[in-house]
C-alpha cells in the first residue's frame, strides 16, 4: 500500500484529545495534524520524536496534514494509523497472498456479528467452514525485538475476542491476526500487565479455539506492505 501524497518529515512537539497532534515542519512552520489511532501510543508521543506526515489539498478536511509514521533514532519505523492493516490486508486477502488464510472464494469487510459488533474480514468458501478475521494494530514494544498488544486497556478487545469465541462455537473458523507496524520486532506476545482482563479474554479464546496469527510490515515513507509471519509468544 502505497500512501496517496509523498510524506513529509517533521518533529512531533505533542499529541493531544487522541486525534490531534502539533509538529514542526522542516521550514520552521507549527502545523495541526489527525492522528487516525484512538489508542494510548505509549512510547510514540514523545516531543521530539521525527515523525512523517502525509499532506493533502482537499477542501473537505479541515486539516491538512496527517500523521503516518515515528522514524526512531535507529531508523526503524513505526506505522501509527489503524486504518493501514485493513487497508493493506484487504488487497492482501483478496489476492490470496496471507498465509493461512488463503483459498477462498469471496471477501467480505466489515460484516455485522455478535453483539452490535462487525468483524474486520468475513472470508467464506465453497465446501469449508467462514472465516471471521479480526485484526489488530500492534505498535507498543518495550523490549528490543519485542512487539506487544495492547498498550492499553482495551474492553472493546476482549469482547471481540469472546465473540470470535462465540463462532468458533457455533461451527465457523475465527482467526485473531495481530499486525505489527514496527519494523524492530521479531515476535509478538500481550502486554498482561497493561490489561489483564484481555489477557483472560484471550486465553478463553485460545481455549475455545480461535486461531492466532501474527504478521510483520515493511514500512517506510513511501509506503506499507504485508512482512513475513512472526511467532506469537503466549505470556
Amino acid at each position: 500500500m502505497r500512501f496517496q501524497t509523498p510524506l513529509i518529515p517533521a518533529t512531533l512537539l505533542r499529541r493531544y484529545k487522541r486525534f490531534l497532534a502539533d509538529a514542526r515542519l522542516a521550514d520552521g512552520r507549527e502545523i495541526t495534524a489527525h492522528v487516525a489511532n484512538p489508542g494510548s501510543m505509549l512510547g510514540l508521543k514523545d516531543p521530539g520524536l521525527k515523525i512523517w506526515l502525509e499532506p493533502n489539498d482537499d477542501p473537505k478536511r479541515k486539516l491538512k496534514y496527517a500523521w503516518r509514521l515515528v522514524e526512531h533514532d535507529t531508523g526503524a519505523f513505526t506505522g501509527v494509523d489503524t486504518g493501514v492493516p485493513n487497508r493493506m490486508l484487504r488487497s492482501a486477502l483478496e489476492a490470496g497472498a496471507v498465509p493461512g488464510l488463503e483459498g477462498y472464494d469471496s471477501l467480505r469487510p466489515e460484516v455485522k456479528y455478535g453483539e452490535k459488533s462487525r468483524i474486520d474480514f468475513l472470508l467464506s468458501g465453497e465446501g469449508r467452514p467462514d472465516a471471521y478475521v479480526e485484526v489488530k494494530s500492534v505498535t507498543l514494544s518495550r523490549q528490543p525485538g519485542l512487539a506487544e498488544f495492547p498498550d492499553s486497556v482495551t474492553a472493546r478487545g476482549a469482547k471481540h475476542l469472546a465473540e470470535l469465541s462465540a463462532m468458533v462455537r457455533a461451527g465457523h473458523r475465527a482467526v485473531m491476526l495481530y499486525l505489527v507496524q514496527r519494523t524492530d520486532c521479531s515476535e509478538v506476545t500481550l502486554a498482561a500487565d497493561l490489561d489483564p482482563a484481555y489477557a483472560r479474554a484471550f486465553a478463553a479464546a485460545m481455549d475455545a479455539g480461535v486461531e492466532v496469527l501474527a504478521f510483520g510490515c515493511a514500512i517506510s515513507p513511501e509506503g506499507v506492505t504485508l512482512g513475513g509471519a512472526l511467532p506469537f509468544r503466549a505470556p
